[in-house]
């Protein structure tokens, strides 16, 4: 049998969740962290839902990443069938309240069925807090992690000195 190397699961609803979730995928390939990219959808796919997220940890996926908008139920259901952390993106769909709809079904969930919550289409930052978990376990992935940081602060520097030197010149004659 082949051990499956895919580490992380990024499913969305529709492939209309494609440009927000792609940011995930990003990261991950970013971070050299192997995943798949599937659409399940809870409302039209129960099903194919269902049994993608009983039998998420046993193909070998640490973490799930599920975006979704609207009632965005998906990330809750998988949370509450898999023994896997699910990070949840809410996205602002067509069919969306400014997106306030999807963040509170995925915030608001029930004592006993967590569901880590990213900002309104931050899957960017689901991609990195997923790395983050495995990155706590795999050392070359945290290594990767605290480089991230650096370089985030770097980039903080730079623009900091910019700004100093646009303020600085703008009084030199």
């Amino acid at each position: 049998m082949a051990i499956n190397k895919t580490q992380v699961g990024i499913v969305m609803g529709s492939d209309s969740d494609l440009p927000v979730m792609q940011a995930a995928a990003n990261i991950l390939i970013q971070f050299k962290i192997p995943y798949e990219l599937t659409i399940v959808s809870a409302h039209r796919t129960p099903l194919r839902m269902f049994e993608y997220a009983q039998k998420a940890k046993e193909r070998g996926l640490k973490i799930i990443i599920a975006g979704a908008g609207g009632a965005a139920h998906l990330p809750g259901m998988l949370a509450a069938i898999t023994p896997l952390p699910v990070i949840g993106v809410p996205i602002k769909s067509s069919n969306s309240i400014d997106g306030w709809d999807s963040i509170l079904s995925i915030l608001q969930m029930p004592n006993g069925v967590p569901v880590a919550t990213v900002a309104l289409n931050a899957a960017k930052n689901a991609g990195i807090l997923a790395a983050e978990i495995i990155g706590a376990f795999d050392p070359s992935i945290g290594e990767m992690i605290i480089e991230y940081k650096m370089q985030l602060e770097k980039e903080v520097d730079e623009k900091i000195k910019k700004l100093q030197d646009d303020f600085t010149n703008q009084f030199d004659v």
